[in-house]
């Protein structure tokens, strides 16, 4: 086939031209944008609404636990079997995200990209405020659920033995583990924030995927893991000092610096090299903070 010396082909019509144009995928920066624009809006909101959507996401979160418990107490023993139970971890972060409610992890990268926009006292107050009032309002409903799934009469010997079984699998790690396996966690829900506007139509798989290899790899997760441990403490298995030094406060700090200090600095100094600027378009006559007041 001929084509020009510049290596486009030739005899292209306006329209064919138009369809190659439109199915470009999105460039970096046009990626750090969209998501810039919804951790802007995410930091605007009041503390009623961030509180109320953050202890949705905690009691929705109960699902990924609810899922689990079901399938393993279903399933024959077997390691090919806990394979196939894995998948139900992905149904809390489905419900969440598709829900559009507050989960502390997605904000360690749409929170965090405004801030390195515009480093500002102000936008690092506001980032502290969101962080609080998420991470709290997720805590104290995955601690509802789990008292809840724990002490009415909801289901079976076999299940509740079950929930008891994925709490000490997590217990397993020591701090360190905890630590090391949040980062990847925080890593990977971060790449599946930064992934999902490219692809919207396959926004569910998006999801799938990434949240089922966090179950195959044992990977810790400070919203999700807080109503598998604290399941533990709620039968008196395990002491609250444990639930917080051992698995919340190591967790935690991996999920922070897996999605904000790797991803969320990596993902910027990409984009900021690619420009040279920041990369955020302004109309004209607008001042360019006018959004980040």
């Amino acid at each position: 086939m001929d084509t020009r010396k510049d290596g486009k082909t030739p005899d292209l019509s306006a329209q064919e031209k138009h369809e190659v144009d439109r199915n470009q995928p999105p460039r970096a920066a046009v990626l750090h944008e969209i998501i810039r624009t919804q951790g802007n809006q995410e930091l605007e909101r009041s503390v009623a609404a961030l509180w109320w959507s953050a202890l949705a996401a905690g009691l929705t979160m109960g699902l990924s636990l609810m899922a689990m418990g079901l399938l393993n107490s279903r399933l024959p023993e077997g390691e090919a079997f806990k394979v196939i139970a894995s998948f139900g971890y992905c149904a809390g972060f489905l419900a969440v995200i598709l829900a559009r409610q507050q989960l502390f992890t997605e904000n360690t990268l749409t929170a965090v990209l405004p801030i390195m926009s515009k480093p500002t006292l102000g936008n690092f107050g506001r980032l502290f405020r969101l962080w609080g009032v998420v991470l709290v309002g997720n805590l104290c409903g995955t601690l509802l659920v789990a008292y809840v799934m724990l002490h009415l009469p909801i289901f079976d010997r076999r299940t509740d033995m079950a929930f008891l079984e994925i709490g000490r699998k997590v217990m397993e790690n020591d701090t360190g583990q905890m630590f090391a396996k949040g980062i990847i966690s925080g890593w990977m829900i971060a790449t599946m924030v930064w992934m999902i506007p490219s692809m919207e139509s396959a926004k569910m798989w998006i999801i799938i995927l990434i949240t089922y290899l966090m179950a195959l790899g044992d990977f810790t997760h400070i919203v999700v893991g807080s109503a598998e441990v604290s399941y533990l403490v709620f039968a008196g298995q395990l002491s609250w000092e444990d639930f917080w030094m051992v698995f919340a406060a190591p967790t935690l700090a991996g999920n922070i610096i897996g999605g904000s200090f790797i991803f969320a600095l990596l993902s910027h100094a990409q984009v900021r090299s690619e420009t040279g600027q920041p990369s955020r378009p302004h109309p004209p006559g607008r001042p360019d903070d006018a959004d980040d007041k």
